[in-house]
């Protein structure tokens, strides 16, 4: 009997060892996360299976009055969060907030040089609570840009960018309704967003690519059925930009396309994202060269 458990612990240990450095996370809710379950089990049954939700999309990208053609990939995915340091918690624990992250990619060539943006939003499920954290970055042949929203006593917002126009600069805001983080209500209770004339803070894709300063801005917010989808609008009369974000209209709220239109220079001109495919897959621990075959089903 002795031998024998000698001879498990090794054993033991080494399986930890593997699960440890193969990043596979443990398919379990904590005790906030079981609450917010608890009053919507879709959610729980959608949301807290070990998976992300990817879904990709086929891109024709407004940069520099002419449309790009390119690929956009949402993931959605639930995390504890660190409320005071407003990152990922390593482990979990009764101060974690459950969140649901957006991370939103694009790529596109734009003549002879490519665009990489993305941007990342953490919101409470907790929708009475605001967004934590937004961060975006820009990669071109011409340099980086780096935006970084931190929710504290207001919001807290550090910028980087190489052009001269548009420099490092760090400031505060109020805490207005923050256009990327309707994206993640949306998916959560989309029959909380309300509807009318008030101050958005508009995305940060937009506005650190149009060298537009960052503040809320008066907006038009609007939510509209057409048969199994709801479309919801947000227009900004002094930026003369409008967004419209097609979603279904039952759980789980799937995202299946969106427009950006701009008027700039009296030229108007429309971004469009249209859905290709959607998948659920822990992606974290699928990051072997065979692996690759997975982007295939997204059409990527």
């Amino acid at each position: 009997m002795k031998r024998s458990l000698k001879l498990s612990l090794p054993i033991f240990a080494c399986t930890l060892l593997f699960l440890f450095c193969n990043h596979i996370e443990p398919k379990k809710t904590t005790t906030k996360s079981a609450e917010v379950a608890q009053k919507n089990p879709k959610f729980n049954e959608y949301w807290y299976q070990g998976e992300a939700e990817i879904t990709s999309y086929k891109l024709y990208q407004n940069r520099y009055g002419e449309i790009h053609e390119g690929t956009a990939v949402n993931i959605f995915v639930t995390e504890d969060f660190l409320p005071e340091k407003q990152v990922k918690a390593d482990y979990q624990n009764d101060k974690n907030i459950p969140i649901l992250k957006l991370n939103s990619t694009k790529k596109f060539i734009t003549g002879i040089y490519p665009y990489s943006l993305m941007t990342s939003t953490f919101s409470p499920i907790n929708i009475n609570e605001k967004t934590i954290k937004i961060t975006f970055s820009s990669q071109e042949w011409c340099g980086n840009t780096f935006v970084q929203l931190n929710n504290r006593e207001q919001f807290e917002i550090d910028f980087h960018s190489y052009f001269e126009s548009n420099a490092d600069r760090e400031l505060s805001i109020e805490k207005d309704i923050l256009e990327n983080e309707l994206w993640n209500v949306i998916r959560i209770n989309p029959n909380s967003i309300k509807k009318g004339r008030y101050k958005v803070i508009p995305s940060f894709e937009f506005l650190a690519l149009n060298h537009q300063k960052i503040k809320a801005y008066d907006a038009e917010v609007n939510l509209i059925e057409k048969g199994t989808f709801i479309n919801l609008s947000v227009f900004y009369p002094q930026l003369k930009r409008k967004i419209t974000i097609t979603f279904t209209k039952e759980f789980p709220y799937t995202i299946e396309n969106w427009e950006e239109t701009i008027t700039k220079n009296g030229k108007t001109l429309t971004t469009k994202a249209e859905k290709i495919k959607t998948i659920k897959s822990a992606y974290w621990s699928k990051n072997g060269v065979s692996d690759t075959e997975n982007r295939k089903k997204l059409g990527l």
